[in-house]
Order: structure tokens, then sequence, then C-alpha cells
């Protein structure tokens, strides 16, 4: 187990290194400069050009990117141009928020769409198959920005039953946060579970075609102990993959639901810091969503023989 973390680990020291090269020089392609955005408008050149040797803007790029990468790898991500704080505590405050939304909605959708998906295929080609498909195609299709809008009219502004605009942190009111957190992970889980539903139908298709399921068949045992105790396992560990990938896809990509339920959360921070010209935090936070894309992958690799027996670590 030690050696295939380490080896995993090994693998993702290139795939950093390459996205910290692709965002430092993405960064420097934006017009704009740093120095001034941060002394604004009423700055003279002479305090605009001491500040950029202090940041060391003056040097060639190469020795900036040493500079700045260094500092990242001491766990210094540099300050917000707009609001002086470290970047890294900053990411971490907001992606806690993103992280609620995100593992509560992928769990249930999972809940939901891997049972449904696994008796679909159990009666394919049948009516309940047929209706479980095409409200899955149905909910993957939709937007999940019109979704969210279409959610925050009817259960906000019509109903009155949730709260419409604003977050309040589990640690300050439970129940009041469930409150503000239920629009945006019932966007979610309805867009997600179709994904889901779909991926879980295909694999246990497959087993079910396999040798072992028509011995347990014809060894008299029920059709739901051969879908729950025999087909389960090796039917899910494909869809655990798609759970992983929509788990780290997710917590990168989140912006659009935060931005429609004003949720202060890591992608609302992304977007942001990308019209303000916040450099630091922008460079911070797509560095910090691919370290993400990383952990989650080697978190699936290690839990994958949970779920499928035939692979070994």
């Amino acid at each position: 187990m030690l050696r295939f973390v380490l080896q995993r680990l090994a693998m993702a020291i290139p795939t950093l290194l390459i996205v910290a090269v692709t965002v430092f020089v993405l960064m420097r392609l934006v017009p704009g400069d740093p120095a001034s955005l941060m002394l604004g408008d009423l700055a003279s050149a002479g305090q605009v050009e001491a500040l950029r040797k202090q940041m060391g803007l003056d040097q060639p790029i190469p020795v900036q990117f040493a500079m700045w990468f260094g500092n990242v790898l001491s766990g210094d991500f540099g300050r917000s141009i707009n609001t002086g704080q470290d970047v890294l505590p900053l990411i971490f405050d907001r992606f806690s928020v993103s992280a609620t939304i995100v593992l509560l909605a992928v769990g249930i959708a999972a809940l939901i769409g891997v049972p449904i998906g696994m008796i679909a295929a159990w009666r394919q080609k049948g009516a309940l198959d047929l209706g479980i498909i095409t409200g899955a195609t149905l909910l993957l299709s939709i937007p999940s920005f019109w979704l969210g809008l279409m959610l925050l009219l009817f259960f906000g502004l019509q109903l009155g039953w949730l709260p419409v605009v604003g977050y309040v942190s589990f640690g300050q009111d439970f129940w009041a946060a469930l409150l503000y957190i239920a629009m945006p992970v019932a966007t979610l889980v309805l867009v997600e579970t179709g994904v889901i539903t779909r991926m879980a139908r295909a694999s246990t298709i497959e087993v079910m075609q396999l040798e072992y399921i028509t011995h347990a068949r014809a060894k008299g045992l029920s059709e739901p102990a051969v879908l729950w105790r025999h087909a389960f396992k090796n039917a899910f560990a494909p869809t655990w993959t798609i759970i992983g990938l929509i788990l780290g896809n997710l917590l990168g990509s989140i912006a659009v639901i935060e931005t429609v339920f004003t949720i202060p959360g890591l992608g609302r921070l992304l977007v942001d810091s990308i019209y303000a010209r916040d450099y630091p935090v922008v460079q911070g936070c797509l560095l910090f969503i691919a370290g993400i894309y990383i952990v989650v992958n080697l978190i699936v690799d290690m839990l994958y023989p949970l779920f499928d027996p035939r692979v070994t670590i």
C-alpha cells in the first residue's frame, strides 16, 4: 500500500509542476500591472517601480517563477491585492464552504443514482428501465445554472420556503445552514444523479452478463440477492471512478452554482479575483484546484480494491 501511494505521489509531482508553470505563464499574459493595481491610480511612477522591485516583478520571468514556486512550496501563496489577506488561509476558508456543498451533493446523488441505475439494468428494456434512463438523460441535459434559477424562483420566491440570498455556516446555526444550502445541494444532486444513474446502469448490465451471475441464478438465488450480493461490487467499481471524477470536477467548477445562490465558496472567490485582477489569489486558486484533483484521484485509486475484488494494490 505504501509503495503504491508513493508511486502515485511521484507521478503527481510532474503534473503539479506543469500546472504551476501554466498558471504562472497565463497570469503573466493577462494585461495589467499588479503593482499598479495594488497602489491605485494616484500612485506615482516611482512608487509603482519601487513596489515592482519589492515584489520581484523587475526580474526575468524564470527568476520570478523560481521565487514564486519556492514560496508556494513553503506554504506562502502570497497576499491578496484587494484585501491584503494571506492567500492560503483565504482559500482554505472558502474551500470549506464549497467542500460541504459538493460532498453532500455527491453523497446524496450516489445513494440515489447507484440503486436506481442497478434497478434499471435489472429491468433492462422494460418500461421501468425506459422511464429511468429517460429521466436520467433529461437531468444531465439540463444546465445547472438554469435548474438552480428555477429552484430559486419556485421554492425561494413563489413559495418562500427557502432563503434566496446569503449563507450561514454550520458553526453559526446548524438548521439555518441546512436551509441556505438546500437549493444549491439539490441542484447538484439532480444534475449528477443523471450521470451516476447512467453509469451504474451500464456497468450493471455488463456484469449481469458474466458467468458467475448465471451460476448464482442456477443455485436458486432470488434476483435481489443476485443483484445486491453478487453484482453490486463489480458493477460499482466503474461507477466509483465516475463519482471520484465528479467530486474533483465539482470542487473546482462550482463557481456557477455559487454565483447563482451567492455562496461564498472557492469558485466564487476565483471568479471575483479574475474580475478584480487579483493575480496572487487566482494563481493560488488554480494551483489548489489542481492539487484537489490529484488528491481525489489518489483516494479513488486507493479505495478501488474495496469495490472490485479483482483489483489489488
